[in-house]
C-alpha cells in the first residue's frame, strides 16, 4: 500500500517502549478478566433459563447492608452501584495516567481518540433515537444504551487474535475505551439521575477533599485512604447520582507523577493493586448478577429480537459504533496533520472500530437505569446488548484475525516491527 508523505505527526504511530510495555501488562490482565466476565455472564443466562431460575432472581434480590444508612441495598445493586465504582476507578486512574505522563500527553495525538470516542457515542445515540422514533415514547430513555465500550472484552478479544498487530492498535482501543467510559458515566450522571439530593452530594466534597490530600502527600495507608473513599461512595450514592461517579473522581484526585519520592507515582500503584480486583472480581461479579435474562425458548427470542429497542440497541453497536469511530478517525486524518502510520492499513482501523461495539458491561449497566431493573424493556435490553455485543466481536475478530495473519507472515519475512 503507498502512502503519501508525512504532513506532521502519525495517527496510530507506535508507542514508546516503556508504554507499549506497560500495554502489554494490561492486556495480560484483561485477557483473564476477560474469559472471567464472559464466563459470569454465561454462568448468569444459564441459570436464569434453567428449572431454578427463581433461586438465580432470589440470590439477586437479596440485601445486604446497614439499614441504618439507608444501604441495605439488593446484591444486583450493590454490583451496580459498588463493585463498578472499582471499575470505573481503575479506569479513571489509567485516564489520567494517559494524558499526564503516557503518549497521550501530546494534545495533538490526544485529540484523536477522544474525537472517535465522542463520535462512538453520538452516531451509536442518533441511530437508536432513529429506530425508536415510532415506538412509545419512553423507549428512547435508552439512547445511550448502545453508546460505551467494555474494556475488559474487548481488549480480550484483541489479545486472544491479536498478537502480531501493531502496539499502537492496542494502546488506541484502551484509550478509546477509557474515554468512552469516562463519557458513559457523566451521562449517567446527567441523564440518569431521576431525584437530586444536594446535601450529601456537597456533603461528599469533605471526605473527597480529605482523599486528595493525603495522596498528594504520598500517603498509601489504606486504612485512611479506604474509609475515606466509602464515605464519599455513600455519600454520592444517597444524593441520587449514581455511585460509579464517585470512583472516577477519586481516581482524578489521585497524582500520576511521585515527585521527589523514587518509584512510580500513586496512580501506577494503585492501579496495579486494584486492577486485579477490577478485571477479576468487580466486572465478572456484575456480569453474573446483570447478565442473566429468561429468553422464553427461540420463540422468545426472535419475539425480543425484532423489537424496536433491541433493534436500535443492536444497530447502535454494530453498526453506529465502527461508522462513529471510523468517520472521526478519517476526518482527524483528512482535516488535520494526523497522517496514518505506515505500517498500517484502514483495514486496521475498521476491525478495530467494529471491535468498540462490545458494549456489555456499561450497556447493561445503562439499560438497568434506562428502564429499571426487572422490567420487560430491562430483559429486551440484555438480549440485544449480549447478541449485538457478540456480533461485533465475531466481526472485528474475523478481519482482524485476517490482519493478524499478514503482519505474522511480514514479521516472518522481515522481523517485528519496531516499538520505539
Amino acid at each position: 500500500m503507498t502512502h503519501a508523505p508525512s504532513r506532521g505527526f502519525r495517527l496510530f504511530s507506535p508507542s514508546s517502549w516503556t508504554e507499549t510495555r506497560r500495554i502489554v501488562d494490561i492486556l495480560r490482565t484483561e485477557t483473564v478478566g476477560g474469559a472471567l466476565l464472559l464466563t459470569g455472564a454465561m454462568l448468569g443466562m444459564v441459570w436464569a433459563n434453567s428449572p431454578w431460575s427463581e433461586t438465580y432472581e432470589g440470590l439477586r434480590a437479596v440485601k445486604i447492608g446497614p439499614a441504618a444508612l439507608h444501604l441495605d441495598l439488593s446484591l444486583a445493586t450493590w454490583a451496580a452501584d459498588g463493585l463498578l465504582a472499582i471499575f470505573f476507578f481503575v479506569a479513571g486512574l489509567e485516564l489520567k495516567r494517559e494524558f499526564v505522563a503516557g503518549d497521550l500527553r501530546d494534545p495533538r495525538r490526544a485529540a484523536i481518540p477522544i474525537a472517535a470516542a465522542v463520535a462512538g457515542v453520538l452516531v451509536p445515540a442518533a441511530i437508536y433515537l432513529l429506530i425508536t422514533s415510532s415506538a412509545k415514547a419512553d423507549a428512547a430513555g435508552g439512547w445511550a444504551i448502545p453508546t460505551a465500550t467494555d474494556i475488559a472484552f474487548a481488549l480480550a478479544v484483541l489479545a486472544v487474535i491479536g498478537r502480531h498487530l501493531p502496539a499502537a492498535l492496542r494502546t488506541f482501543l484502551l484509550t478509546l475505551a477509557v474515554v468512552d467510559d469516562v463519557l458513559a458515566i457523566m451521562i449517567i450522571a446527567l441523564f440518569y439521575t431521576d431525584h437530586l439530593t444536594p446535601l450529601p452530594l456537597l456533603a461528599a466534597l469533605g471526605p473527597l477533599a480529605a482523599f486528595a490530600l493525603l495522596v498528594r502527600r504520598g500517603v498509601r495507608a489504606w486504612w485512611l485512604l479506604l474509609p475515606l473513599a466509602a464515605i464519599t461512595w455513600s455519600l454520592i450514592h444517597a444524593s441520587g447520582v449514581h455511585a460509579t461517579l464517585a470512583g472516577v473522581l477519586l481516581a482524578f484526585a489521585v497524582p500520576v507523577t511521585a515527585g521527589a519520592r523514587p518509584g512510580p507515582g500513586l496512580a501506577e500503584h494503585f492501579e496495579h493493586r486494584f486492577r486485579p480486583l477490577s478485571a477479576s472480581v468487580a466486572v465478572p461479579l456484575f456480569a453474573f448478577l446483570s447478565a442473566g435474562v429468561p429468553l422464553g425458548g427461540l420463540d422468545g427470542l426472535a419475539e425480543a429480537l425484532t423489537n424496536p429497542v433491541a433493534l436500535a440497541i443492536m444497530a447502535g453497536l454494530v453498526i453506529g459504533k465502527p461508522v462513529g469511530v471510523m468517520a472521526a478517525t478519517w476526518l482527524m486524518a483528512r482535516f488535520t496533520q494526523a497522517d496514518l502510520d505506515e505500517n498500517l492499513t484502514w483495514v486496521d482501523v475498521l476491525g478495530l472500530s467494529i471491535l468498540a461495539g462490545i458494549g456489555f458491561t456499561v450497556s447493561l449497566l445503562i439499560g438497568e437505569l434506562a428502564f429499571g431493573i426487572g422490567s420487560e424493556r430491562d430483559s429486551l435490553t440484555k438480549i440485544a446488548v449480549l447478541t449485538g455485543s457478540l456480533a461485533a466481536a465475531l466481526l472485528a475478530a474475523w478481519i482482524l484475525r485476517l490482519r493478524n495473519n499478514t503482519y505474522r507472515r511480514i514479521e516472518q519475512a522481515q522481523g517485528p516491527f519496531p516499538e520505539g
